[in-house]
């Protein structure tokens, strides 16, 4: 066995090296300074071990045995394997592989399905040590991972499951009905689990060369001169690519156009992310190397980076419109005469921090050219890991200056998006590549460059006054919010509208007065984030809350049930909820739970689903026959791990009684199913609503005596649309801001060291489409939301990211979670397929507030910034060392 493409870079000694891969020995000769990572994937086409952060060591996805010890593959250099024998996934016995995909597939231990081939292998080599290991044995092993969208929970029963199998036990019969409320196995999750699916950077093509980012050294400083001389001289680099090139608009944006794919000679840099050049040649390693040539002269700048000087009238212009994006007001009564007759009043600033989406799978994009011309391509076909491949085809176009027809777009399921793929990040530098070079081209960044490029959470400073009466009902709140934009626009008027929408909680205020604005900054920009800005309204909201409960003399769980919405309220938006939910069952069942617990803190959560405030909601899709045992399924939506694609399926076997064996999902631009980004919690709803369209239409001309068979080339559109939805702050007599809405109440509860032992997730989901998908998206958003409350920080001083790598935003691991146990509420929305509603964001709106009102039980700190590090539970995640203590009196 010898390698596809054995050789050093620059020149560099080659170093002769013998081990076994898979069972077969192998002799190359290799750069010893390359790792085994890169060999693997670059040189044998194995692609099981995921590149999720290499070569930081930090996120576990390149897991593979070495001598039969689980091994990250990134931090090994192949001069050091001599002698060794290596295995992957793709080497490990069929029995096992069998064994391990079954095993994941029926816990539902995978989402979006990156980081599991090295979880995979790490617990066959536990299960090949301890046969029989405790769910502590499990958590122990799997700290050197990280999950992003499970929460761990069913990792580890994915595990243990499969020692018990090992064991002899036999696995029971799996749900395989496949209709609404089935626990249907996720779509492709034995490709996943073995790592056979091939995400974005597993691509290759014939004559496939690379392309490189060339990123701006600061965060602002005019750009006086690019040099690619350097860079060119390189043997094997094709092309320098700058925005001299772009021939079409050099500026994009998903609503704003301000962002620049390249800036320009004469231009100011905004952010450190900024992209300045892009390298393209003939491997990824030299591409990178000839971006680090390039040679940019700068005139350096003061960045502005307080949004609140960026209001000051003399301070520099980040944008030529001026620093303020967006102003969002909601003014219901009379909030200054509410409060002021109110018996108890408080007040205080509340802030919330930077934080990195950190999902596992880092941005990717290729290219490659359908059509050619002497000068270049002139039709392209893009593989894209977006959130919204209809819109990368939109901007793509118009960077090339291009008719859209001349691009199309094809989803890839990515590794985790959490709103972060929502903006456009590479795909069209990596399309303006392919284009003048005539060549395909794909680009993957490095983790580092992933964390300076795209978008973050908000961090929002609010300043809330909240008041009530003297037996504790909500009388008013006055609200002011300013959240850091950042560098460029993205959806930030969005989420500054939709903090400004959720400043109540789902609590019945009678007066109103709330302000948020967007401010614009030398910081990293930031966007769309699990949550969209409803996550920094509840830390505010029901921290004051506590505190007036403190004032009258209730208890958290008290005060919550005299004030939350009821049917026939009206929400902060000043929509009337005239339909039914469920948000008065989930607080009934905590109660319990909250009043016999020592230390526990308590939060309610409401988040919309949809986009609406005046904007069309639509769900398209298409079920065409390809064949008497192939029904395609296509939505305009984008699959990243919450299961979309299953859901689709599910929807289509509950409407036509089919079995789910025929069907298939996709996302392309091959038909015109444009519905937007996969966003604000509703390609549930939507993408159900318009399969279920077009399924029952395959459902007639079945009823009507035909047969799949006889149907074999023929396509069923589907539709739906809400567009009633009124603009926040609309001068109509009965507005409806959303469709629908999720709702939840938690329950933190620390034990007597101060860690968070327990935690409650009660959640009225509508309709449980596939109860194991729901658990794992819940149990997943409480992992966020913990490392929101407690841990996780990406901080940013003057414009600079001071926590460049992944270890330094403290994700949690598994070892650091709580028990998690979930409470399901299904109280149905009658204007919804079969009553559903979005799951993917409500989950962490209200966990950081319930975990600060249990520290404020433990310690008596009442907390007003997020992440809350000084706590004795964040000290049990941050401090190594950190070990049990009860506490003891003052």
């Amino acid at each position: 066995m010898t390698p596809s493409s054995p050789g050093t870079l620059d020149g560099a000694a080659a170093q002769t090296v013998s081990f076994q891969l898979n069972g077969q020995t192998v002799v190359g000769a290799f750069d010893p300074e390359r790792t085994l990572l890169e060999v693997l994937r670059e040189d044998f086409g194995l692609i099981s071990p995921k590149n999720g952060c290499a070569p930081q060591a930090a996120c576990g996805c390149c897991t593979v045995l070495v001598d039969g010890k689980a091994k990250l593959s990134c931090a090994l250099k192949i001069g050091k394997i001599e002698g060794k024998s290596v295995v992957t996934l793709e080497g490990v016995p069929e029995e096992d592989r069998a064994l391990v995909a079954e095993c994941f597939t029926r816990t539902g231990g995978l989402q979006c399905g990156f980081c599991i081939p090295g979880m995979a292998v790490r617990g066959l080599a536990l299960v090949e040590s301890n046969p029989a290991p405790t769910r502590e044995d499990i958590l122990n092993a799997l700290k050197q991972h990280l999950c992003r969208c499970t929460g761990y929970v069913k990792i580890v029963d994915a595990i243990a499951l499969m020692a018990r199998a090992k064991r002899g036990e036999s696995l029971d019969a799996n749900d395989a009905d496949g209709r609404i409320g089935s626990r249907l196995d996720r779509f492709r999750a034995r490709q996943f689990v073995l790592g056979d699916w091939k995400y974005v950077d597993d691509m290759t093509v014939p004559g496939m060369k690379f392309g490189a980012p060339r990123l701006s050294d600061h965060p602002r400083a005019l750009v006086k001169r690019i040099d690619a001389t350097r860079a060119l001289a390189l043997p094997g680099v094709h092309r320098i690519v700058t925005a001299r090139d772009v021939p079409g608009d050099r500026i994009v944006g998903l609503i704003v156009k301000d962002w620049p794919i390249f800036v320009a000679e004469g231009e100011e840099t905004r952010y450190v992310g900024d992209v300045i050049a892009f390298a393209v040649a003939d491997t990824q390693q030299l591409a990178r190397r000839a971006a680090e040539l390039i040679d940019v002269e700068y005139e350096v700048r003061e960045p502005l980076v307080d949004p609140e000087k960026a209001l000051e009238p003399d301070a520099p212009k980040i944008h030529p419109k001026g620093n303020l994006l967006s102003i969002s007001a909601i003014r219901r009564g009379d909030a200054e005469k509410a409060l002021a007759a109110s018996a108890h009043v408080v007040e205080n600033v509340y802030t919330t921090q930077f934080i990195e989406h950190m999902f596992l799978e880092p941005e990717a994009c290729l290219v490659v050219p359908t059509s050619a011309t002497g000068n270049g391509a002139d039709a392209l076909h893009v593989f894209s890991q977006g959130q919204g491949v209809f819109d990368d085809k939109r901007q793509i176009a118009s960077v090339l200056g291009w008719d859209a027809e001349r691009v199309s777009v094809e989803l890839v399921s990515n590794g985790g998006a959490f709103g972060g793929k929502e903006d456009m990040s590479i795909q069209g530098q990596t399309a303006l590549c392919a284009a003048v070079c005539g060549v395909p081209v794909k680009c993957t960044l490095t983790r580092e460059e992933s964390m300076r490029l795209h978008v973050k959470r908000h961090p929002i400073r609010m300043h809330v006054k909240v008041g009530c009466d003297a037996e504790g009902r909500l009388t008013g709140l006055w609200a002011r919010m300013i959240g850091d934009k950042g560098a460029y626009a993205s959806v930030g008027a969005k989420v500054l509208e939709r903090a400004a929408g959720h400043a109540t909680g789902p609590y019945n205020f009678p007066a109103v007065d709330i302000e948020s604005k967007a401010v614009y900054t030398n910081n990293p920009p930031c966007g769309a984030m699990r949550g969209f800005g409803a996550n920094q309204a509840a830390f505010a909201i029901e921290s004051l809350i506590n505190l007036l409960a403190a004032r009258v003399g209730l208890d958290g769980w008290d005060i919550r049930f005299k004030n939350i919405l009821r049917q026939g309220d009206t929400f902060c938006t000043g929509q009337r909820l005239d339909k039914p939910f469920g948000l008065e069952q989930t607080l009934l069942a905590v109660k319990d739970a909250y009043k016999s617990a020592k230390y526990a803190g308590i939060a309610c959560g409401i988040k919309n689903v949809g986009i609406g405030n005046g904007m069309p909601d639509l769900g398209k899709a298409s079920l065409r026959i390809e064949a008497p045992d192939r029904i395609v399924i296509r939505t305009g939506f984008t699959e990243m791990g919450q299961g979309l694609f299953t859901v689709c399926i599910q929807t289509a076997v509950e409407e036509t009684g089919l079995s789910p064996e025929l069907f298939v999902a996709t996302t392309d631009t091959a038909v015109d199913l444009n519905c937007g980004q996969t966003t604000a919690s509703r390609g549930t709803v939507l993408g159900a609503a318009s399969v279920q369209d077009a399924a029952r239409k395959l459902r007639a001309d079945l009823d009507a005596g035909r047969t799949v068979a006889d149907l074999v080339g023929t396509e069923y559109r589907g539709d739906y649309a809400c567009t009633y939805t009124s603009k926040l702050g609309a001068d109509v007599e009965d507005p409806k801001t959303h469709l629908t809405y999720g709702f939840a109440t938690q329950v933190a509860i620390v034990d007597d060291s101060g860690r968070v032992a327990r935690f409650i997730a009660a959640h009225d989901v509508g309709r449980a489409v596939n109860p194991t998908m729901l658990e794992g998206q819940i149990e997943g958003s409480v992992h966020m939301g913990l490392g929101y409350a407690l841990s996780e920080n990406f901080v940013v001083e003057g414009g600079e990211i001071k926590t460049p790598r992944m270890r330094d935003c403290n994700v949690l691991r598994a070892h650091h979670m709580p028990e998690v146990e979930l409470v399901i509420v299904e109280v149905p929305d009658p204007e919804t397929p079969y009553g559903t509603r979005g799951v993917g964001e409500i989950g962490l709106v209200p966990t950081a507030p319930a975990v600060a009102g249990a520290l404020e039980k433990f310690d008596g700190k009442h907390r007003t910034s997020l992440p809350m590090t000084d706590s004795e539970a964040a000290r049990a995640i941050l401090d190594p060392a950190w070990k049990p203590r009860p506490r003891t009196k003052d």
